[in-house]
């Protein structure tokens, strides 16, 4: 098992569960990829086409799964991870107003608890909200969630160990050395050639099956096996792969739930603080010129935050960091066996934290010679015909398609 991000992790604990004897090889420490960058909203809102909006809707089941865990399986100090609190979003505009309409009567029509809410409910929820002059809708999204992405992985860690598995980090691949045949991804795993993980220190493992969930680094990792795993790599400032978090000392009054408003997305982030993000903004992200807590666009975040939240006058931005995305190179998950190598699985997707659970069960099912019907759209195989010419491109305002 190559990464111990969230998902990664996630296929590491179900592997060992299941009865697999799991190495999970971390290049550097747990989390130090995308999952400690994440604003980790958990949730199957507006993710089409419908395969897509399932592994999504499975993974947001799963979520409530693994947190509701019994005590014998759970860490005695385990913190909470798991916050469903919904999702309030709100819009000011036609476009955006169409938009979360659009989202809302899709959610809806497949069982979702999805409210219309009026000013007076919204500052029930919200006492220290301040809504647009004049805004065109209030939408609660009740089953939404969010998650801290590193205390839920200090529990599949822990809950991978107690099953038996094993975690070596500053253990960074760099190659593969295969067998003569072997069996297929899909087949029992005692008939199939050993392959050689090698590592850059000089160590070497040998696995009946490698899975790869290396987030970004998963194409790289795949090249040195000679085959593709066709991802969207950070090119310029903005683009898809990239984006703004920043994260607030201490709020007076904190809000209680997501929010997504024209200007400002916003979440608790434990001890009073928020997690700020602002689309518009991420067209100047760069994760290699990163603005200090000091910079003017520290200081646009706060301006944003304290049009919305009065209560947050007093507060200061602590940190900003650029996220780095991964993005396979249409948008969609990828979960499959790698044509050609049958002694490997690779796994590379977007909304990583809501789908790690479900795809953590799932893969692993698969590894062990059950197919998963919800991932039969997640093949490498799609790209067959080619890699689209254009990455996926993101939103830059609530609304925006």
């Amino acid at each position: 098992m190559v990464g111990a991000g969230i998902v990664g992790a996630s296929i590491g604990l179900n592997l060992a569960e299941q009865g697999a004897q799991v190495t999970v090889l971390e290049a550097e420490t747990p989390g130090a990829g995308t999952t400690s960058t994440s604003y980790a909203w958990v949730n199957s809102n507006g993710k089409e086409p419908e395969s897509y909006y399932a592994i999504n809707r499975a993974g947001l089941l799963a979520h409530r799964e693994f947190a509701a865990a019994p005590a014998g399986r759970r860490s005695e100090d385990a913190e909470t991870w798991f916050l469903p609190t919904g999702h309030l979003e709100i819009a000011a505009d036609v476009a955006h107003e169409e938009d979360v309409r659009r989202r809302a009567e899709a959610l809806k029509a497949r069982g979702h608890q999805v409210e219309d809410l009026s000013a007076e409910q919204v500052r029930e929820l919200e006492p220290g909200l301040v809504l647009p002059e004049q805004p065109r809708a209030m939408i609660l999204f009740r089953e939404e969630a969010y998650l801290y992405p590193l205390r839920y992985l200090a529990e599949a860690l822990h809950r991978l160990r107690q099953a038996g598995g094993t975690l070596l980090t500053g253990a960074r691949v760099a190659g593969f050395a295969a067998p003569d045949g072997g069996g297929s991804p899909n087949a029992d795993s005692s008939a199939a050639a050993p392959v050689t993980v090698q590592l850059e220190d000089g160590r070497s493992l040998e696995a009946d099956q490698v899975v790869l969930a290396a987030g970004r680094w998963t194409g790289g990792l795949a090249a040195a096996a000679g085959v593709e795993v066709p991802l969207a790599e950070f090119q310029e400032p903005g683009d898809v792969t990239v984006g703004y978090l920043a994260r607030t000392t201490a709020v007076p009054h904190p809000l209680q739930r997501l929010l997504t408003s024209p200007w400002l997305n916003a979440r608790p982030d434990g001890g009073g603080r928020l997690l700020l993000q602002a689309l518009d903004l991420d067209v100047t992200a760069d994760p290699g010129d990163v603005s200090g807590p000091d910079s003017e666009l520290a200081a646009e975040f706060l301006r944003r935050l304290r049009a919305v939240l009065p209560d947050a006058a007093g507060a200061q931005i602590e940190e900003i960091v650029v996220g780095q995305r991964v993005m396979p190179a249409d948008g969609k998950t990828i979960a499959s066996p790698v044509p050609g190598v049958p002694w490997m699985y690779a796994v590379a997707t977007h909304s990583g934290v809501t789908l790690a659970p479900f795809l953590g069960r799932a893969v692993a099912s698969e590894v062990l010679g059950h197919a998963e019907p919800l991932l039969e759209d997640f093949r490498l195989e799609r790209f067959r015909e080619g890699v689209p010419a254009e990455p996926p491109r993101g939103p830059r305002k609530p609304g925006e398609q």
